[in-house]
């Protein structure tokens, strides 16, 4: 069952779109025709047979030919009058009036036709008609018989159900075989057979005509097939025998045929049926219930169900259907979206976090310079204003300073996942860094020193400005904490898949307790001596933010010496290796 939407309001004013239930899902349509339309062309084409029913036509025609001219020898030698006929020895004179008799011919014709369904007329070269088997009585007085069909129980509704399909095929089934009408009745003369000429030539001709009164009934025969053969008397042609029957045993056999190709053909399409519904089932329900759980989470746990009434309802956090045991791809597509979830769920928290902390750190700032600017209206001594006058400008500088980190703290995540990686060389990167640093003309300042392990190809994937960053706030954080004159460390080396750079600085290192709470965003810890508001507390939480989005680590530890004392701090920076 699939859904459809529709668009109603919504509490929050963005149009919802409504779920409506389908009867069957346009995916389970698809995979229905797809499935269903290779047998019904399969079946289309055998139901055909016309190769088929030619070959039995070819084959009643071949039997027929064989009958006549078993027929028509018999005649040609029982049925003769006049001439030489009671010498069957030697061939007639030319001036014997050789001719057939009617009364033999007929009782011979009743004769040897009786057993069979076939009809037969014979002419005589001059085409009059002498003898039908058909036909009882002189001319005028003629009363034309035709054989009863079989007594039979009135067919059942399934077998009239059938029969009428089955007719509803047989009109629509073309063919390649344009016949022409069948002549009966006893008034047929000899030219209104066409291969009457072959037989008058003294050969046979065969013909198969269509059965008009009965086209489009599956219980008439539809062809009547027909045969002339000459009778001859030492090779004088003196009439033409016709044999016709119909093809009520083709039709007989074609209708076996195809009644074994629809049994067959129903099955298959019943199981055909069956396994696309298994496999819409395995497919389109699945991806109903990811899509509807998708919306869920759009909305933030806002569902929206239609049945008598539409209503709605808020529910806690939505998440996305475990299908990872199904092993294929709607698993790894669920999989994939209940990752996404989690990363926009921990994203949202980020940011409500986020604004909250921001609130409060300029909320600081922004009630120190309220109150400096309330008691400088009222102030009157010029130094009082000129010490509020400081401590506004103060106020403005660590205002502009804060927002300008949040700035780029806000926008990290875009640039992160918008800009691509490249190959980026921590030994060279660090090396810039250090010789920028080293190259400040501040007597007091910590030097920094760079060890570089192994041969110094030290190369990961990742955005060399972020990675740069990172570097430098680590470097500043050390040089906030290191004494006058301190030495930084500044460690880089390969540990098996991954590039890890230590620094160090000789500062009182980091309480046992915050550790990980300096990784927080506007935690700031700094030396007794330093100013008030020089650092925002957004430099160490952005170094994690940018080593966890290549897929990295960063931690925090304490160096000690040879009696276990601390002797500063150490920050470790792990990044896999290209590759």
């Amino acid at each position: 069952m699939a859904q459809s939407e529709g668009k109603g309001p919504s509490v929050t004013g963005e149009p919802v779109r409504l779920v409506r239930r389908r009867r069957f899902s346009p995916l389970t349509r698809r995979i229905l025709f797809m499935n269903m339309a290779a047998p019904v062309v399969l079946v289309a084409g055998l139901l055909y047979l016309d190769d088929y029913r030619q070959s039995l036509i070819e084959g009643d025609l071949d039997g027929l030919t064989q009958q006549g001219r078993i027929f028509a020898a018999a005649i040609g030698t029982a049925a003769i009058a006049g001439g030489s006929a009671e010498n069957d020895a030697a061939p007639p004179a030319p001036d014997d009036d050789e001719r057939l008799s009617r009364e033999l011919a007929q009782q011979i014709l009743r004769r040897l036709v009786e057993p069979t369904r076939v009809r037969a007329r014979l002419y005589t070269a001059e085409g009059e008609l002498l003898a039908d088997s058909r036909v009882l009585g002189a001319a005028g007085v003629a009363v034309e018989i035709a054989p009863l069909p079989p007594p039979r129980e009135p067919p059942d509704p399934l077998t009239r159900a059938y029969n009428a399909v089955y007719n509803v095929i047989l009109n629509w089934l073309p063919s390649r075989v344009d016949l022409p009408p069948d002549r009966e009745g006893p008034n047929a003369s000899l030219a209104d057979f066409s291969e009457a000429e072959a037989a008058l030539r003294g050969e046979a001709g065969t013909a198969a005509r269509a059965r008009t009164a009965a086209l489009g009934r599956a219980d008439q025969p539809q062809m009547t097939l027909s045969v002339a053969v000459p009778v001859q008397r030492f090779k004088q042609v003196l009439g033409v025998l016709i044999l016709s029957t119909d093809s009520r045993d083709i039709e007989t056999n074609l209708r076996v045929v195809r009644l074994n190709i629809l049994q067959v053909f129903i099955g298959a399409l019943a199981l055909t049926v069956l396994i696309s519904l298994y496999l819409a089932r395995t497919i389109a329900r699945p991806i109903r219930h990811l899509a509807l759980a998708a919306e869920r989470v759009r909305r933030g746990g806002q569902i929206v169900r239609v049945g008598v009434r539409a209503q709605q309802a808020r529910t806690g956090r939505p998440a996305i259907p475990n299908m990872s045991s199904r092993g294929d791809e709607i698993g790894d597509l669920s999989t994939a979206l209940a990752d996404m979830t989690e990363a926009l769920w921990r994203r949202l928290d980020a940011i409500e976090s986020f604004a909250a902390d921001v609130a409060h750190e300029i909320k600081n700032p922004l009630t120190s310079l309220k109150s400096a600017v309330e008691t400088a209206a009222r102030v009157q001594d010029p130094e009082r204003q000129r010490k509020l006058m400081a401590v506004i400008l103060d106020d403005v500088s660590r205002l502009n300073r804060l927002i300008g980190d949040i700035s780029d703290a806000s926008r990290l995540d875009a640039e992160l996942s918008r800009e691509e990686t490249h190959p980026v060389d921590i030994a060279a990167l660090l090396r810039t860094l250090t010789e920028v640093y080293n190259a400040a003309d501040a007597p007091e300042a910590p030097r920094l020193k760079l060890e570089i392990a192994g041969d110094g190809r030290l190369v990961v994937p990742g955005l060399e400005d972020a990675l740069g960053q990172v570097f430098r706030n680590l470097i500043a954080n050390a040089i906030s904490f290191s004494p006058p004159g301190g030495m930084i460390r500044i460690g880089a080396s390969r540990r098996e898949s991954v590039v890890e750079i230590t620094v160090d600085d000789e500062g009182p290192g980091i309480p046992e307790d915050n550790r990980e709470k300096i990784f927080e965003r506007f935690y700031s810890e700094r030396p007794s001596g330093e100013k008030f508001g020089t650092h925002s507390g957004l430099g160490l939480s952005i170094s994690r933010q940018i080593v966890t989005a290549h897929g990295g680590t960063i931690r925090a530890e304490n160096r000690r010496d040879a009696g276990d004392r601390v002797s500063g701090a150490r920050f470790v920076v792990r990044l896999p290796i290209e590759g």
